[in-house]
């Protein structure tokens, strides 16, 4: 009963609220089937904190080689989705929680009811379900801590495209980094959220006198990343500041494309969008004319 179950305004869209996971679900096709996929998406996600936090100390461990790897289905995808950095930085598994928790919620859904479309929105890191010939409007965010629709994308269902996530130090979440928001387009929504944490932390001016930072423990006593410095605000930057900080992030995008960890990333600071993503279909959802920042499902 602890969970918080509800239809959005319209009657379209659920909203699920448990706990940290707050979740906006909608679903397309035969009025029986969404039925039978949102009642689907609310006894599957009435039992996902309680697992997640079965297992707490493994998933704010860092991963490394050797690292015992959890049982649950929604932290082995967040395990999985973290694996590919954990030789070359600090992470964990919480990395990408979000993007994990809305994938197992997604999965639910097209596991019990025939849907053309579907999507599980967990605070901006989203997992999509298309089938052939369908597609989604995706609109851009401004700023997560300034939300205001700008613009929009197109997903075709033949794009290799099933996940979108948001990180930045503006964001909900902590991050080492400097950019306003990173944005990234990935094959599976847990890819996408630890890759958008990655890119976001090396977006980043070591040292500068005009970052200021303070220890995660400080912010909040429970979070996986203890004693290391997270970005609390960020002063004036000159043109280079900025060129600089983004070339950081540039280089590790175009590495995880490379190794197809991701489809295109769109990275965002002080007003400046830099973009990595290849000349397809694909990639056309981050448009430099843009300045993506926060994902959100349109239709």
């Amino acid at each position: 009963m602890r969970a918080q179950i509800r239809f959005l305004p319209g009657g379209k869209r659920l909203h699920i609220q448990d706990g940290p996971i707050d979740l906006i679900v909608e679903a397309f096709g035969d009025p029986r089937e969404i039925q039978t996929a949102y009642d689907a998406a609310s006894r599957r996600c009435v039992s996902v904190l309680d697992e997640l936090c079965s297992e707490l100390p493994i998933l704010r461990a860092q991963v490394r080689s050797g690292s015992p790897t959890p049982s649950g289905s929604v932290a082995t995808r967040m395990f999985a989705a973290v694996l590919p950095y954990a030789a070359q930085t600090f992470i964990t598994p919480m990395a990408a929680v979000a993007g994990a928790v809305a994938e197992e919620i997604l999965e639910a859904m097209t596991t019990a009811a025939q849907l053309p479309r579907a999507y599980v929105n967990d605070g901006g890191d989203i997992a999509i379900h298309l089938k052939p010939g369908e597609r989604f409007v995706i609109g851009m965010m401004e700023r997560p801590d300034r939300p205001s629709l700008f613009g929009t994308a197109t997903l075709d269902w033949s794009a290799n495209v099933r996940g979108i996530a948001t990180s930045g130090w503006r964001g909900r979440s902590f991050s080492l980094g400097i950019a306003d928001a990173v944005t990234v387009l990935a094959p599976r929504a847990a890819m996408a959220d630890a890759a958008a944490t990655i890119i976001a932390n090396a977006v980043d001016l070591p040292g500068h006198p005009h970052i200021i930072r303070v220890p995660a423990c400080s912010l909040d006593p429970n979070t996986d990343l203890g004693e290391r410095l997270v970005t609390q605000d960020v002063g004036n930057l000159s043109d280079e500041d900025i060129n600089c900080a983004l070339e950081n992030g540039i280089e590790i995008a175009q590495r995880l494309r490379s190794e197809g960890l991701i489809d295109s990333a769109a990275l965002n600071l002080n007003g400046r969008t830099r973009i990595v993503a290849a000349e397809s279909a694909a990639s056309a959802a981050l448009s430099p004319r843009l300045n993506l920042r926060k994902a959100h499902v349109c239709g």
